[in-house]
């Protein structure tokens, strides 16, 4: 399953802020625990990654530090700040009220079509 561009984009601030929210992390892992998450559904690539980790350290979501890993390698890891996890609960909420608009619109549209196939059942009897 292919997502659109808009839908990733929009999206990527509550994913990021909530992976975070769950403990500290680098690049990788987030891209990682993404593809995770979505049953490999999410490809996400560090092209559509840090411009949202950047915009989020701008923005005071999250902070970033660097520590050294066990390979010597040097690796920015990045966690949520409080104002991240107002940020978070703000959009939890309104995910919620698009995801429960959705709902009714999608239960709406498929009663005619169930009563549609009823009736049509009906006539074959």
């Amino acid at each position: 399953m292919d997502f659109s561009k808009d839908l990733m984009a929009a999206s990527s601030t509550p994913i990021v802020l909530a992976i975070l929210a769950e403990g500290d992390s680098y690049g990788y892992a987030i891209l990682k625990r993404v593809q995770e998450l979505s049953g490999g559904h999410m490809q996400w690539t560090d092209g559509m990654l840090y411009p949202v980790l950047h915009r989020l350290e701008r923005l005071g979501h999250i902070e970033a530090r660097w520590e050294v890993a066990e390979s010597g390698r040097r690796r920015k890891y990045y966690r949520v700040t409080s104002g991240g996890r107002r940020q978070l609960a703000e959009e939890r909420r309104q995910w919620e009220a698009v995801d429960a608009t959705l709902r009714g619109i999608w239960h709406a549209l498929s009663e005619p079509v169930a009563r549609a196939a009823s009736s049509l059942g009906g006539a074959f009897r």
